[in-house]
C-alpha cells in the first residue's frame, strides 16, 4: 500500500469514528490516546497492548539535558515539530522518567544521516518533521506521516512484541537507523555498555546496559525485518578512544557482524522495496535468545497482530459501557485506556524475568508485572483494577509484588519499581496497602501469611525512610529526616491497612500492634495551627511555619500543609474532632479552596499543577480531599467541589490532563468520579458517594455480573444528588460497601437542580472512620 493509499484509510476511519453517533460508540472507539501528551499530562499516544511489556511510540525530543527533560518525560511532546524517531519502551504519565530503549528511524535515499540533527534545522539528522493533521492513534495503534523523510510509518504491538509498518517513497532506497544511544532523560554516560549483532537468519539482536533512574538496567533485543537486508553498518560513535587501530568516532565497518561499546548506532539497509517494510521488535531482561523466544511467542504481520491487540482492548475497555455527551464520554474513555498501561508485564513468554537482585528469576503459575508508581497508585489506580480487571491479572499483580520482595536485597517490597529495578521514589510503603486492600475485597489465590510477614517486615526496617525513630517516638523527626510530616501521615495509614489485614486473618497480635501505630498520625497533627507538622526529636514542632510553602527537602513531599494535614484517610472524623468538630472541618475545607494564591510562587516545584486554592489536583496528596465533606454530614459540598475540578481540571484534548498522569491515578480519579463514588481509604471496603458525570454507565465486573449506573436527569443545571436507590432500594448513606457493588444491580441517582441537605448527612450514614467504626459486616 501507497504512503497516500495508507493516509487516505487513517482519515477514512478517523472519520467514520466522528460520524458514528455518540451512544453507538464503544469505550474503545472514544478513547483519545492523544489526551495528556501535551501539557504536563506526560502520556505516549503510541502503541500497546493492555498492561503491555512494550509500548512502541514517537520520541519528540530526547536530547534534552536532564534538568530540561521534564515535559518529555513520556518521549512525545504535543507542541514539538519534529519526531526523532520510535522507541520501544515508555512511562505513561510519570513526574519522572527513564526507558526510551532501542530507537528506530526509518530514512529514504541515498544519505543515511546516523545523527538525529538540530530540531530546528531539517534534514539535518535523520529526525523529520510532522504534521498533527497526518497523525492518528487508537488503542494499540498509531500512525504518522515523517514529511522530510516521505514515509508513512505505522506502530502496533502485542504483549511482547511491537511492530513498525513503513511504506517508503516509489522509487527510494529503503533504511532504518538504529540508535542505541538514545534514551530518555539523558545525560552523558548514561549507556554504560551496549551491543548489536546480525544473525545468520537475519535477525539482528543486541544489548544495552544503562545508569539511569534505574540503576544498571539490562535490556535485550531482538529485531526481525519481513524481507532480507541488502547491507548495513555497525558503528561506535564514541569519541578519542582507540578501538582495533581506529582514532575518534565512525568505528565498524559494513562487513562486521556484532559490535560492542558505549555509543553505538546502525543503518540497516533494504534497497527499493515494492511494499511496505515491518519490522517486529522484542524485548527481554533475560537475554538476547529470550528475546528472540519473545517475537516468535507473537505470530502473524502488522496486521495480524493489530487485529488481536484491537481485540484485547475492546474487551478490556469494554468493562465500562458509558453514556454521555461526547466530550465526557471521550474523557473517561481515555482515562479508562490510561488506568490499563500499568503495571507492565515484564516476565518473558518462559516466564522468566530479572528482578531487583539483578538476577534471573522465572515466575512460576503468573506473569510478573513491573513499573509500580505505588505513591501514586494505591490510592485509586489499584482499587479500579479490582473493579474492571479479571482476579487473574490482578493477582498477577500480587504475586509480582511478592515475588520481588523474596528478591530483594533488603526483604522490602517494592516502593516504585520499574523492569525488575528498585529506584526507592517517593514514599511510604505503599505496596501494601494494595495487598491488604485485595486481600480484604476477596483476591485469593497467593499465600496470605506470606504476605503479611512481607508487609510486616517492610513496615518494621529501621533503615527505611526513618522508619527506626517511627517506631520509637511514634513519628518521624524532622532533624533526622526529610519530608517527616508525610512520611509519618503515610507510615500511619499504611500500618492501619496491615492491621486490616491481620484482623481479617485472625493474626491478632499484629491487628493490635498495626492498630496503634495507625494512630501515629496525631503526633504529628498540632491541634492548636490545625494542621499536619513535623517535629523535631525532642518532641517541639520545627520552625518558623508556613502551612503554604513548597520547598524540596523540606517537612511535606511533593506538597505543604493544606494538602497534607488531610492525609488520615484511616480516620477522617478523629482529625476532624481534632479541627473542632464537623463545621470547623467544613470550613477549613471551604478555606484550602478557595484560597488566594496571588502572592504565591510555585514556579520552582515540579509537580505542583492544577490547583484550586490550595487544593492541587495534579498531585496525588490532594485526590482524596473533595469527598471529605461528606465525613462532615455536608455531601452536598463534595458535589459542588467535584463539579468545579471535572470541569476545570480535565479536557478531551492534548492538553486536556492538569498534571502527570503518573501511571494511571490522575485517570483512575476521573472514573470513579465519573461513576459517582470514589475509594477515600483504600482497605475500608467502602467507596464515598460523590455525584456521577455519565448520564448511564455499565461495569461489566470480574464475577461476571454487570452493575448498571443511572444518573436520572443528569444536567448542567441538575447537578445536586437528590436521592440514591440501590436495586430499587432508597440507600440513605453516603457510602457504598464493595460488596453491594460485586452483586451488581442497579444503582440509581437522581439529580435536582439544588443541593439536599438532609441524604447522607446523619452520622451513621457518614464513610468509615476507625474511631468511629461500625461492625464489620
Amino acid at each position: 500500500m501507497s504512503p497516500r493509499a495508507h493516509r487516505l484509510l487513517s482519515a477514512l476511519l478517523a472519520a467514520a469514528v466522528i460520524a458514528a453517533p455518540v451512544a453507538a460508540q464503544t469505550t474503545y472507539d472514544s478513547a483519545d490516546p492523544f489526551i495528556g501528551t501535551g501539557g504536563e499530562g506526560h502520556t505516549f499516544p503510541g502503541a500497546v497492548a493492555p498492561f503491555g511489556m512494550v509500548q512502541v511510540s514517537p520520541d519528540t525530543d530526547t536530547g534534552c539535558e536532564i534538568r530540561d527533560c521534564y515535559g518529555h518525560a513520556a518521549g512525545y511532546r504535543h507542541g514539538d515539530p519534529t519526531i526523532q524517531g520510535f522507541s520501544q519502551t515508555h512511562f505513561s504519565g510519570a513526574g519522572h522518567s527513564d526507558l526510551g530503549d532501542f530507537l528506530l528511524m526509518p530514512v529514504a535515499g541515498d544519505a543515511v544521516p546516523l545523527e538525529p540533527g538540530d530540531p530546528a534545522k531539517p534534514r539535518s539528522g535523520y529526525r523529520s518533521r510532522f504534521s498533527h493533521d497526518q497523525e492518528a492513534a487508537r488503542p494499540g495503534y498509531y500512525a504518522v506521516s515523517l514529511i522530510d523523510h516521505g514515509v508513512r510509518a505505522e506502530l502496533t504491538a502485542g504483549p511482547r512484541v511491537g511492530v513498525h509498518r513503513y511504506a517508503f517513497p516509489a522509487g527510494k532506497a529503503a533504511h532504518v537507523v538504529l540508535d542505541l544511544r538514545s534514551s530518555l532523560y539523558n545525560y552523558p554516560g548514561k549507556i554504560l555498555w551496549s551491543s548489536v549483532r546480525l544473525r545468520a537468519d537475519g535477525t539482528i539482536t543486541g544489548s544495552r546496559e544503562t545508569r539511569g533512574w534505574a540503576p544498571a538496567r539490562k535490556l535485550f533485543f531482538a529485531i526481525r525485518p519481513n524481507v532480507p537486508l541488502q547491507g548495513h553498518a555497525f558503528l561506535d560513535r564514541e569519541e578519542n578512544i582507540p578501538y582495533r587501530g581506529f582514532q575518534g568516532p565512525g568505528r565498524g565497518r559494513e562487513d562486521v557482524a556484532q559490535l560492542q561499546g558505549r555509543a553505538l548506532v546502525a543503518r540497516l539497509d533494504f534497497g527499493k522495496l515494492a511494499s511496505p517494510l515491518e519490522v517486529k521488535v522484542a524485548i527481554s531482561s533475560v537475554d538476547e535468545d529470550a528475546a528472540i523466544a519473545n517475537l516468535e511467542s507473537e505470530a502473524g504481520d502488522f496486521d495480524a497482530i493489530r487485529a488481536r491487540t484491537r481485540a484485547a482492548w475492546e474487551q478490556a475497555l469494554g468493562a465500562v459501557e458509558i453514556d454521555a455527551p461526547a466530550p465526557m464520554k471521550r474523557m473517561v474513555a481515555t482515562a479508562l485506556y490510561h488506568a490499563l498501561l500499568a503495571p507492565s508485564i515484564f516476565s518473558d513468554a518462559d516466564g522468566r524475568y530479572r528482578g531487583p537482585d539483578d538476577q534471573v528469576h522465572r515466575a512460576e503459575g503468573f506473569t510478573f508485572h513491573s513499573t509500580f508508581s505505588l505513591w501514586d497508585t494505591f490510592r485509586a489506580e489499584h482499587p479500579l483494577l479490582l473493579l474492571v480487571q479479571p482476579e487473574s491479572r490482578n493477582l498477577d499483580f500480587v504475586k509480582s509484588l511478592l515475588a520481588s520482595q523474596q528478591a530483594s536485597p533488603f526483604g522490602l517490597l517494592p516502593v516504585w519499581q520499574f523492569h525488575g529495578r528498585e529506584t526507592w521514589t517517593m514514599i511510604g510503603y505503599h505496596a501494601v496497602p494494595v495487598i491488604a486492600d485485595a486481600y480484604l475485597k476477596g483476591l485469593r489465590g497467593f499465600d496470605a501469611d506470606a504476605a503479611l510477614d512481607a508487609m510486616v517486615r517492610s513496615a518494621s526496617y529501621g533503615p527505611y525512610g526513618g522508619l527506626d525513630d517511627y517506631m520509637k517516638l511514634g513519628f518521624v523527626p524532622i532533624d533526622r529526616e526529610p519530608e517527616a510530616a508525610s512520611k509519618t501521615a503515610e507510615y500511619a495509614y499504611d500500618d492501619w491497612t496491615i492491621a486490616r489485614m491481620a484482623g481479617a486473618m485472625g493474626r491478632a497480635d499484629i491487628a493490635q500492634r498495626f492498630e496503634r501505630r495507625a494512630g501515629n498520625w496525631r503526633n504529628s497533627f498540632d491541634a492548636q495551627s490545625g494542621f499536619l507538622r513535623a517535629r523535631k526529636a525532642d518532641g517541639s514542632f520545627r520552625t518558623p511555619f508556613d502551612p503554604t510553602a513548597i520547598n524540596y527537602g523540606s517537612d511535606y513531599t511533593e506538597g505543604n500543609a493544606w494538602q497534607y494535614s488531610w492525609f488520615v484517610p484511616q480516620d477522617q472524623a478523629a482529625m476532624f474532632a481534632l479541627l473542632g468538630g464537623d463545621a470547623a472541618a467544613a470550613a477549613k475545607l471551604d478555606r484550602m479552596f478557595e484560597f488566594d494564591n496571588s502572592k504565591l510562587d510555585y514556579s520552582h516545584a515540579e509537580d505542583i499543577a492544577g490547583l484550586i486554592g490550595q487544593y492541587i489536583h495534579g498531585n496525588e496528596p490532594s485526590h482524596h480531599v473533595a469527598y471529605l465533606y461528606a465525613y462532615a454530614g455536608q455531601p452536598w459540598r463534595t458535589q459542588e467541589r467535584l463539579k468545579q475540578i471535572v470541569e476545570s481540571q480535565y479536557k478531551p484534548t492534548p492538553d486536556g490532563l492538569s498534571g502527570n498522569d503518573d501511571l494511571g491515578q490522575m485517570s483512575a480519579w476521573l472514573v470513579f468520579t465519573a461513576l459517582g463514588f470514589y475509594p477515600v481509604a483504600p482497605g475500608s471496603n467502602e467507596y464515598v458517594i460523590g455525584r456521577p458525570f455519565v448520564d448511564r454507565a455499565t461495569l461489566a465486573l470480574p464475577n461476571g455480573k454487570r452493575l448498571l449506573i443511572v444518573a436520572e436527569g443528569l444536567s448542567d443545571a441538575n447537578r445536586y444528588v437528590g436521592r440514591v436507590a440501590l436495586n430499587g432500594k432508597p440507600l440513605d448513606r453516603a457510602y457504598l460497601r464493595h460488596d453491594e457493588i460485586m452483586a451488581g444491580g442497579e444503582l440509581r441517582f437522581t439529580m435536582q437542580p439544588g443541593p439536599e441537605r438532609t441524604w447522607g448527612t446523619a452520622p451513621a450514614a457518614r464513610p468509615y472512620s476507625m474511631s468511629t467504626a461500625r461492625p464489620e459486616r
